[in-house]
């Protein structure tokens, strides 16, 4: 049996907040952060940092001169990464890895930038390395001075769970004893939004209690919701004292599609990544789900399928939190981390507040997380307090 990775820091920054107790209290409430945000002509419902919290990152970009051309997604990452660093008791320490990852990367910069090349036909200097995807983790290893490897990756909304995989991969492999996983997303733009309207799978811009419907299986058309937020967390190879929880399964998988943005009806990618997630654990054990959910009809229903086809009657609790905090592609999964984390340091489940009732019957000590994106790319993480 592989040894654990322990979870020594997670950081966040998201609608929910910027600190673990801000983002619990923020769970223990009903109400959602999903608002209405005007793009361009259009108004649609998004997601958005707090005013505070875009002044803080704000302040980052006007603390130092390089940081001024720098995109939301490569400040966030950098805001969230001293944090972890700083929770890991690595501020003294130089050889950890680096893997940032983004679905959609310096989107704000790149839509500028060729809006002015459209209409100047020229390009600003900066232009290309502020929008290239390497552009994340190179100045967040820039910032911390770090002197280990420094990754990037895009792979679609599962993004953020495969930094993880990489992260356990180079442990495990022994070719690092730290590595700083992470995943940013500001996907708040027009154009990101025209994307996601033309898949017809964005929420309709009308009056309602909760525009994002993630989770209730009875719902007629698709109600996705993008959000924005960066996350980034500190892994470590086996037994820590300061471990927030460990690792101690990973499952991956990907299927054949039909089309680019495709899933199958009972989501083979998700049946194969949890049944290797739950390698060396039973079903029984698993307390709660976290599940990727983003408020779509099939995406929704799939995922569950391919749940209840793994657990049977052993069915743990299920929940997301894309209803609360909208979809931030590569950083959903790692937010959804953070709630599996909080439920068990609480040992409360927090659930859909629209969804069917379930009883929390036992203690929460592990959860499953799961996380999928545009291509069928789903993985799944199996997290218990200890072990």
């Amino acid at each position: 049996m592989q040894e654990s990775i322990a979870i020594t820091a997670l950081s966040s920054l998201s609608p929910l907040g910027n600190n673990s107790k801000e983002v619990w209290d923020n769970y223990l409430q009903p109400h959602h952060f999903i608002q209405s945000k005007s793009f361009g002509t259009a108004s649609e419902f998004a997601a958005t940092l707090s005013i505070e919290n875009k002044h803080l990152i704000e302040q980052l970009r006007k603390s130092d001169s390089k940081y001024k051309s720098l995109d939301d997604t490569v400040l966030m990452a950098i805001w969230t990464s001293r944090q972890a660093v700083l929770q890991a008791n690595w501020k003294d320490k130089a050889d950890f890895g680096i893997n940032m990852g983004s679905s959609r990367g310096a989107t704000t910069l790149f839509e500028n930038h060729f809006q002015e090349f459209l209409e100047t036909g020229k390009a600003q200097t900066l232009a290309s390395p502020t929008t290239t995807l390497g552009n994340i983790s190179s100045w967040v290893a820039h910032d911390l001075q770090s002197e280990g490897p420094e990754l990037s990756h895009s792979i679609t909304c599962s993004t953020g769970l495969h930094a993880v995989l990489n992260g356990v991969a180079w442990l495990r492999a022994g070719m690092a004893d730290a590595f700083l996983v992470g995943g940013s997303e500001a996907p708040l733009t027009p154009f990101t939004i025209a994307q996601m309207k033309a898949m017809k799978i964005y929420a309709f811009h009308t009056p309602s209690d909760f525009p994002c419907r993630a989770l209730d299986f009875t719902k007629t058309r698709n109600s996705m919701v993008l959000g924005e937020g960066a996350a980034s967390v500190g892994l470590e190879l086996g037994k820590r004292s300061n471990a927030l929880a460990y690792i101690t399964g990973i499952g991956y998988a990907t299927e054949v599609l039909q089309h680019g943005v495709s899933v199958s009806t009972e989501a083979e990618c998700f049946k194969k990544s949890m049944k290797m997630a739950l390698k060396n654990s039973s079903v029984q054990s698993v307390d709660a789900i976290v599940m990727h959910a983003p408020g779509t009809m099939k995406g929704d229903s799939s995922e569950y399928k391919a749940i209840q086809h793994v657990f049977g009657e052993s069915l743990p609790l299920l929940t997301t939190n894309k209803w609360k905090t909208g979809h931030t592609f590569a950083t959903s999964g790692l937010l959804s981390m953070e709630l599996g984390l909080l439920m068990m340091q609480h040992n409360q489940f927090i659930p859909v507040p629209f969804g069917e009732k379930q009883h929390q019957k036992k203690d929460i000590k592990t959860v499953l997380i799961n996380s999928v994106g545009f291509g069928g790319n789903a993985v799944s993480i199996l997290m218990e307090l200890d072990i």
